[in-house]
């Protein structure tokens, strides 16, 4: 098993590359991170489901990618902030996505959530990623 720099960017792609591929899921190795990823990814309608699978040696993110009428619900997706440049903005400055079509993940003190709870809620952190 290859050693994984940036584990966020490892999920991320792998649900980009398979919702371009046409697959139904794809699966990625377990984290707290990557399954608050796929909560957040599944409340706001880019994937059907997600589910540990702990029956291997490793626990795996079983994901299943949500299409409608052919089309992946996934447009595209954007890493922002890197284990070598972190991106930190404050609540007011959190981004809009595409005129607010897109979502923007952050984590925060208060757990990983979407840009705009992160403004209802008045708390800034590190921007993870741009979907849409």
């Amino acid at each position: 098993m290859a050693v994984i720099s940036d584990p966020i960017s490892d999920f991320l792609i792998r649900f980009k590359n398979s919702a371009r591929a046409g697959n139904e899921e794809f699966t990625a190795p377990f984290s707290k991170m990557k399954a608050e990823l796929a909560r957040i990814l599944k409340e706001e309608g880019y994937i059907w489901s997600y589910e540990v699978d702990e029956s291997g040696q490793f626990p795996v993110l079983k994901v299943t990618n949500k299409y409608v009428e052919g089309k992946s619900a996934l447009t595209d997706l954007k890493r922002i902030s890197k284990p070598g440049r972190r991106h930190y903005v404050g609540s007011q400055d959190v981004p809009r996505v595409l005129n607010g079509l897109g979502i923007s993940i952050l984590s925060t003190s208060r757990g990983v959530m979407t840009g705009a709870r992160a403004k209802r809620e008045n708390v800034g952190g590190e921007l993870l990623a741009k979907v849409w």
